[in-house]
């Protein structure tokens, strides 16, 4: 006999009226004297299906009409009581009424399953949200992860307030690998680039956790996440600056770069930011577009505040093939020193500058003879082939001076198309010289 499957033909008419719950029906039936200990083809009771059924009112009449302990503790064939089945259900009511009655708090079934157990809910949630996956995901523990994730455990309900922390979240961030590859395939991908959510890209980058971002990118989550309102950053890499790293940093970031991510002026700003000038060049060297840009003012804004330095990135930007001329703006000009605005103008031909760029240099160079006098000066005719030869090369051939070394023309033009007469003037050592790894 099936003791899963109830057969409506083998259930008593008490135990029919306790299942619907319909109080009428009962009432009559136990003042007719009906039996409410005949049992279903599953060995249930009219008791073990109001408990199931969170038949609150059922169950009281039937408890007065056998309040006998051993009517309160019968056993289904499976070994359920009624306490078995509430707490499986998660009736807190009837729960309170069986143990007020005398149910055994810890009866077990034949698979030795006590009602506590069949009452714990996997999804349940502390004052902050934490759910039981997420605290095992947290602390590392592998076990009680694939247990709770075999019981039935949530990996999308969310862990806090702002409903973007998740258990995957937790793992990246502590590091836990294997944890982290039960998760993946379990977790809604509404976390990766979504809207008001925040990647786990950026946990594993928090916690400086290259083997979990190396398993997430691999996975298929996006190097360049979405912004992440939530702490400020608008990708990884930019989350990537407020740690103090040296090797860490380059891991994490070669990392996100193999996975195709997006490096842009934003982050030059941040090198600049955070004085990290060989982090600048290595950017450069990695590919950085150098326009069209669409956060200019910021960097503009830092490069003001790193000019004392200008030495150890200016160069490289502008050798590399950005445009002077989007330094040329009144912040620049009235904010660096007059060293720093000569150097700049040295790669243009500051002879055909905007009439608006011209005002603001004669105004600069009212007080500052030095400044008064390379104006004047007329650019020679070698630095205005430079100026055409270079512009004639895409900003990607500038990057390196592999590319200018390898043209079929004299070393001294090659070093001349590389600034370095300019850098020599100027005290900047050899660019090459200063490369990062």
């Amino acid at each position: 006999m099936d003791f899963t499957e109830a057969y409506a033909d083998t259930c008593s008419t008490v135990g029919l009226a306790a299942r619907e719950g319909n109080v009428k029906v009962l009432r009559k039936l136990l003042k007719k004297g009906r039996s409410v200990d005949v049992a279903d083809n599953r060995g249930w009771m009219p008791i073990h299906e109001a408990a199931y059924h969170n038949s609150v009112e059922c169950l009281q009449m039937l408890i007065n009409a056998d309040s006998s302990e051993n009517y309160i503790k019968m056993k289904t064939f499976e070994g359920f009581c009624a306490l078995h089945l509430a707490a499986s259900q998660g009736h807190w009511k009837i729960v309170q009424i069986l143990l007020e009655a005398g149910a055994d708090p810890n009866a077990t079934t034949l698979e030795e399953t006590t009602p506590l157990f069949l009452g714990a809910n996997v999804n349940c949630q502390a004052l902050d949200k934490a759910t039981p996956l997420f605290i095992a995901a947290q602390e590392g523990h592998t076990k009680c992860v694939e247990l709770l994730l075999s019981s039935g455990a949530d990996p999308d309900l969310y862990c806090n307030e702002d409903s973007w922390q998740l258990p995957i979240h937790a793992a990246a961030q502590m590091g836990h690998t294997k944890i982290l590859d039960l998760l993946i395939p379990l977790t809604n991908r509404a976390c990766d680039t979504g809207l008001n959510k925040v990647s786990p890209v950026y946990s594993a980058v928090f916690g400086g956790h290259e083997d979990c971002l190396e398993i997430l990118l691999r996975n298929g989550y996006s190097p360049d996440a979405q912004a992440c309102l939530v702490f400020g950053f608008s990708s990884p890499v930019c989350m990537a600056f407020q740690k103090e790293w040296s090797c860490e940093f380059f891991g994490i970031v070669n990392i996100l770069l193999k996975y195709g991510a997006q490096i842009n002026e934003l982050h030059l700003a941040y090198c600049l930011k955070y004085e990290k000038f060989s982090i600048f060049r290595y950017f450069l060297r990695k590919g950085c577009s150098l326009g069209p840009w669409n956060h200019i003012y910021e960097f503009v804004n830092h490069a003001i505040k790193a000019q004392a330095k200008y030495k150890e990135w200016l160069p490289h930007l502008l050798v590399a093939g950005f445009d002077p001329l989007i330094l040329l703006c009144n912040s620049w000009i009235d904010s660096v020193s007059i060293d720093t605005l000569i150097f700049t103008l040295e790669f243009t031909n500051w002879k055909t500058l905007a009439p608006a760029v011209e005002r603001m240099l004669s105004a600069r160079a009212s007080n500052a003879w030095i400044l008064q006098q390379h104006i004047a000066t007329v650019p020679s005719l070698t630095h205005l082939c430079r100026l055409e030869i270079r512009s004639s090369l895409k900003s990607e051939r500038l990057r390196s001076d592999s590319y200018i070394s390898q043209l079929p023309l004299p070393r001294s033009l090659h070093n001349y198309l590389l600034y370095e007469d300019v850098l020599r003037m100027y005290e900047v050592p050899e660019l090459a010289a200063i490369q990062d790894g």
